[in-house]
C-alpha cells in the first residue's frame, strides 16, 4: 500500500494573471425581460461578483485557510486522492469521514473541521475527480466508486477498521452505500441529505410530493445536461471562469437558506469569499469536467442502494429547512431501517457546513456520543 505525501496548495502566479485576464475579457449575454433570477443567475449580480472576483478577491487567503489543515495525497483506485487529515484533540478520537458534493469542495469544512476536533479525528477527501483528486486522464467516477475509494483510504491506508460517515449530496450518497456495503466497519453515519428514490408513486405524502413536483420540474436542468452530454458543458466551463461561476453560484443561492423566494442574494447565506475560494478551485485544477462524472454514472447506471437492499447501521439525520428535498421519515426508513436521531433545524440549506456550522457539528458530536 503506497504511503500519504504531505501536500500543500500553491497555485501559480501566472495562473491567477490568466484568471484576471480572462474575466476582464468576459463577454456577457443580455437578460430576459422577467423577475431576476427566475431564469438562471442574474446578470447585475454575476457582474459585481466577476469584478469583485478580479479585484478584490484574495486567492492567497483562501489558500492559506487551506494550508492550515495537514493534508496529504495518495494513489487510490486510479487517482491521486487528496484529503485534509486532522487530528482530534480530545481523548480518544473517534475516526470521522466528511464527504462534500456538487459543486462543493474541502472549502467548504475548513469552519466546521476544528469544531469537531475536539471528539474526531476528521478525514475530509476531496471527492475523486473533484479538485485535487484530479489530473486530467484519470478514471471518472460515480459515488459508489468514490464509496470504495474511501473505504480503501479509511481502512487500508489509514488503518482505521471502524470509523464514522457524514455526509451531504453526493457526500451523502457516499456515506450511505459504506453504510450498505461495508456495515462491519462503520460506527454510523450521519447525513445532512437523505437517499431517497425520487419517484412520486412511493409516498402519498403531499408536502414532500409538492416538493418533488417543482424540483422535477424546476430544478433538475443540470441533471440533465450534467448526466447525458457532460463533456459538451465542460467546454465552455473550462474555457470561462464568468461562465464557471455563473453555473456555480446559482446553485449557491438556489440550495441556500438566503431568502431566495424572494429575490435573496446568496451573500446572505455564504460570503463571497466562502463562494469564491470554491469556485477558484474548479477553475485552477480544471476538474469541473470529471465532477459531472456523478451525475452520468447515475443517469446511466442504478440507483446506489440496490433493490430490496437497507442501510442497518445507526443514522442521525439534520434536516435543514432549505435543504433540496426533505422526505417525510416513513419514506426514509424504507431505505434507512435504525434511524436514531432527526432533528429539525431551524436555519439552514443544502450547504450546511458553510451555512450554519455550529449547528451541524452540535447534531454530529451528539449522534455519535451514545454509539462510542
Amino acid at each position: 500500500m503506497n504511503k500519504p505525501q504531505a501536500f500543500r496548495l500553491q497555485v501559480p502566479e501566472a495562473a491567477l494573471a490568466d484568471l484576471r485576464e480572462r474575466l476582464a475579457r468576459t463577454r456577457w449575454p443580455d437578460e430576459p425581460p422577467f423577475e431576476t433570477w427566475s431564469t438562471g443567475t442574474s446578470l447585475p449580480y454575476l457582474r459585481g461578483l466577476v469584478e469583485y472576483w478580479r479585484e478584490g478577491f484574495d486567492w492567497r487567503a483562501a489558500e492559506a485557510r487551506l494550508n492550515a489543515f495537514t493534508q496529504f495525497t495518495v494513489p487510490v483506485q486510479g487517482t491521486d486522492l487528496h484529503f485534509i487529515h486532522a487530528p482530534g484533540r480530545g481523548k480518544d478520537p473517534m475516526p470521522l469521514l466528511l464527504s462534500h458534493g456538487w459543486p462543493g469542495s474541502v472549502f467548504e469544512f475548513l469552519k466546521i473541521i476544528p469544531l469537531l476536533q475536539e471528539h474526531f479525528t476528521v478525514v475530509a477527501p476531496s471527492l475523486p475527480g473533484y479538485g485535487l483528486s484530479f489530473k486530467p486522464g484519470q478514471r471518472r467516477f460515480g459515488s459508489e466508486d468514490m464509496a470504495e475509494a474511501f473505504a480503501e483510504l479509511m481502512t487500508d491506508v489509514l488503518g482505521y477498521r471502524r470509523f464514522g460517515c457524514q455526509g451531504g449530496d453526493w457526500g451523502a450518497s457516499i456515506s450511505s452505500v459504506l453504510g450498505c456495503r461495508y456495515p462491519e466497519r462503520l460506527i454510523g453515519i450521519h447525513l445532512n441529505l437523505l437517499v431517497v428514490r425520487r419517484d412520486p408513486k412511493i409516498t402519498d405524502d403531499e408536502t414532500y410530493l409538492r416538493q418533488l413536483n417543482h424540483f422535477l420540474k424546476e430544478e433538475t436542468g443540470y441533471q440533465a445536461i450534467q448526466g447525458t452530454k457532460p463533456q459538451t458543458l465542460a467546454y465552455g466551463l473550462t474555457d470561462s471562469p464568468s461562465g464557471l461561476a455563473a453555473w456555480i453560484v446559482e446553485k449557491f443561492r438556489s440550495w441556500s437558506d438566503c431568502g431566495s423566494d424572494g429575490g435573496g442574494s446568496p451573500e446572505n447565506a455564504i460570503s463571497r469569499d466562502e463562494m469564491l475560494a470554491n469556485i477558484s478551485l474548479y477553475w485552477f485544477t480544471g476538474a469541473i469536467g470529471s465532477s459531472f462524472w456523478p451525475y452520468y454514472a447515475r443517469l446511466h447506471g442504478g440507483w446506489p442502494i440496490p433493490e430490496g437492499r437497507t442501510i442497518d447501521v445507526p443514522v442521525g439525520y439534520a434536516e435543514f429547512p432549505k435543504e433540496i428535498l426533505s422526505p417525510p421519515r416513513s419514506l426514509a426508513e424504507k431505505t434507512y431501517t435504525d434511524i436514531r436521531r432527526w432533528s429539525v433545524m431551524q436555519k439552514g440549506g443544502h450547504f450546511a457546513a458553510l451555512e450554519q456550522p455550529a449547528a451541524l457539528a452540535r447534531e454530529i458530536i451528539e449522534f455519535f456520543r451514545p454509539l462510542r
